[in-house]
Formats: C-alpha cells, sequence, structure tokens
C-alpha cells in the first residue's frame, strides 16, 4: 500500500513539473527588447547617429568640402590608391571622412558615402567616396543636400581651397560632375549619401 502512494506522488510531481514548465514556456512575453523591435531600435539609433554626423560636418563646413575634394590630375579623390574611392584610411584633410570613422569606426557598425550628382539632362549619377563592402539587408541611409555654385573652388591635397573652379575643371574635363544648370549660378546640387549597417 505504501509503494502504491510513492508511485502515484511520484506520478503527480512530474505532472506537475512538465505542467510548470509548459507553462513558462507560453508566457514568454514579446517585450520592446524581443530581437525584431531591437532591431527596429539599432536601425533607428544608427540612421539618427548617421544624421548627426551629416549635420554637424555641414555645421563645421567640411561637408562642403567633401565633394570638391578632388585631384584633377589624376581624376579621383586625393590619397585612393587602386580604386578611386577609400577603402581602409581616409586622408586627415578630409574632416567628414575622419567624422565618420570616429563615429563608427570601432564600433562595429560599417558605412559607404556616396555622393549623387545631377548630370545636365537631370539624371542621377552617382561616386562613391567611400566604400567598406556591401550593406546588409538592415542597411540604414541618412543624406543631406547641398548645393555648389559656378564659382565654388575645388580643394587640394591639405584641404586648402585653390583658385581653381569647379566649373572650369568641369570645363577642362578634370572634374566628375558636370554643370546641371547652365544658364544660373548653381553648378550642381548633390546628395551626401551615408550608408549604415552593423557588421
Amino acid at each position: 500500500m505504501r509503494a502504491q502512494a510513492h508511485t502515484l506522488e511520484g506520478i503527480i510531481a512530474s505532472f506537475l513539473l512538465i505542467t510548470g514548465l509548459v507553462f513558462a514556456l507560453q508566457a514568454t512575453a514579446v517585450t520592446p527588447l524581443s530581437a525584431s523591435t531591437s532591431s527596429q531600435h539599432i536601425e533607428n539609433q544608427e540612421r539618427a547617429i548617421a544624421t548627426g554626423v551629416l549635420a554637424s560636418a555641414l555645421e563645421n563646413e567640411s561637408l562642403h568640402v567633401t565633394p570638391v575634394y578632388w585631384d584633377t590630375a589624376n581624376y579621383r579623390f586625393y590619397d585612393t590608391t587602386s580604386r578611386p574611392y577609400y577603402v581602409d584610411n581616409v586622408p586627415s584633410a578630409l574632416t567628414f571622412g575622419n567624422m565618420l570613422e570616429r563615429t563608427f569606426g570601432d564600433s562595429g557598425i560599417a558605412y559607404n558615402v556616396n555622393i549623387v550628382h545631377l548630370t545636365a539632362s537631370g539624371d542621377e549619377r552617382t561616386r562613391q567616396l567611400i566604400y567598406r563592402g556591401v550593406p546588409s539587408d538592415n542597411a540604414v541611409t541618412a543624406t543631406r543636400l547641398m548645393t555648389i555654385y559656378d564659382d565654388d573652388v575645388l580643394y587640394d591635397v591639405d584641404g586648402n581651397p585653390t583658385a581653381y573652379t569647379v566649373t572650369q575643371a568641369a570645363n577642362n574635363g578634370e572634374f566628375y560632375m558636370t554643370d546641371a544648370a547652365p544658364n544660373s549660378a548653381v553648378f550642381n546640387v548633390v546628395k551626401i549619401e551615408v550608408v549604415v549597417w552593423r557588421m
């Protein structure tokens, strides 16, 4: 009789244990830190940070230098090596690139920078400035528009303005942009595009 009581007690204990486990598994809540929402939260943060860097670069005028930091002799951005864009190191004179590197470089976040400009017929052309790889599916983009005028000048390798205007360089076939509005003082409207993703 006592053995039957122990057996019954064991069966009831097992049943309670299994019931508790099933209840615990079904009671797992979807919280703001669940995978999908936390991923969206991180993407929003990355976009906000990239937008902040663009705004800071516009404020300190380094963003304006970025599309005109151009080596007319070699038809590419200064100090690029085998490719016409920066892959690893950005020159210290390119302040905007260094701001991005300080912000994202050691945080496991990759980024590309593109310069989208217009042709005289209104088509968009994209020139890569910094290329760190193919963006993931969760990549986000922050952009800033900027106007370049006919009398804006190119910058030298040290980041100093030259006397050579973008119009002169374009007329001589030494600049990647063309005058998109020939009958006005506006040379081109460019979109600086920062694409950010977690590695």
